[in-house]
């Protein structure tokens, strides 16, 4: 059955690219969900009562090879929980200034949890001291356990109209993108001093030539993320490097490899 939002009235529709985009290549969603979780050391842990009511808490987290690591007191209602039923999930949302909260990227890492034990135990702790220093205060009391989320169903959002699951095997083989945790003042440089050559990206390799303005919302080691304004109105799209980047100082020439190429396309359009 195939499910949709229905009749959407007035709201309007997004444009579709007039010409081909040349390499739309973008993060899968195991690497997107690595990067996520990564990128900030808080979330929203859903855990069951004894009743078998949800339960939502919010919690600080580790990584252990992309597991997340709780710290969790027994005399919390969500440490009991855990304690009582091991299925949980933890939703994480990455940190970013969107104005619109739906806009922004999350993920959800659902499984069970278990305590660790053994040399697992002192690398969970010592992974989770590393993502909360101030957990140290706290961490070998007697009332504190660590449990660590076993995933075995992953779910991530890009924002509208950007979604997909991954498979536990998918996403804990996965790492975390290079690139966009240190991004930030290059998408600003981007967006405040290269306006001309975001639109000629758009226009040239992203599939709008009816672009009017263009403004980067995000760089990863594939390319980046494009918000174009055009008369038949807003939509998005992808402009990929000539090679995955390995590092945000890589960006610089990645950039301007990407404009010459844009340039290039747009003085020479297909015939």
């Amino acid at each position: 059955m195939t499910l949709d939002h229905g009749d959407p009235g007035d709201a309007p529709s997004v444009p579709a690219p007039l010409t081909e985009v040349v390499d739309s290549t973008r993060p899968s969603a195991a690497e997107e969900a690595q990067t996520i979780a990564a990128s900030t050391n808080a979330g929203t842990l859903a855990s069951l009562t004894a009743d078998g009511d949800p339960w939502a808490s919010f919690v600080t987290y580790g990584l252990l090879a992309g597991a997340p690591v709780l710290c969790v007191s027994n005399m919390a209602e969500h440490g009991r929980n855990l304690a009582g039923n091991p299925r949980a999930s933890i939703a994480i949302v990455a940190p970013n200034a969107q104005s619109d909260p739906l806009a922004s990227a999350r993920i959800t890492l659902a499984g069970h949890v278990e305590r660790p034990t053994g040399d697992e135990l002192a690398a969970a702790r010592e992974a989770h001291l590393a993502a909360v220093p101030a957990a140290k205060y706290y961490v070998d009391y007697s009332d504190f356990a660590l449990w660590v989320l076993r995933v075995e169903r992953v779910r991530w959002v890009g924002g509208y109209g950007r979604m997909d699951s991954a498979t536990a095997e998918a996403y804990l083989a996965a790492t975390p993108d290079p690139v966009t945790p240190g991004a930030g003042r290059a998408v600003e440089h981007l967006n405040n001093d290269h306006a001309d050559s975001l639109r000629e990206m758009a226009q040239g390799l992203g599939g709008f030539p009816d672009t009017t303005e263009a403004t980067c919302t995000g760089a990863d080691r594939y390319g980046l993320d494009l918000r174009v304004v055009t008369p038949r109105g807003i939509a998005y799209t992808r402009v990929g490097y000539a090679t995955p980047i390995i590092a945000a100082a890589d960006l610089r020439m990645a950039t301007v490899e990407l404009a010459k190429r844009a340039r290039s396309a747009l003085a020479d359009p297909p015939a």
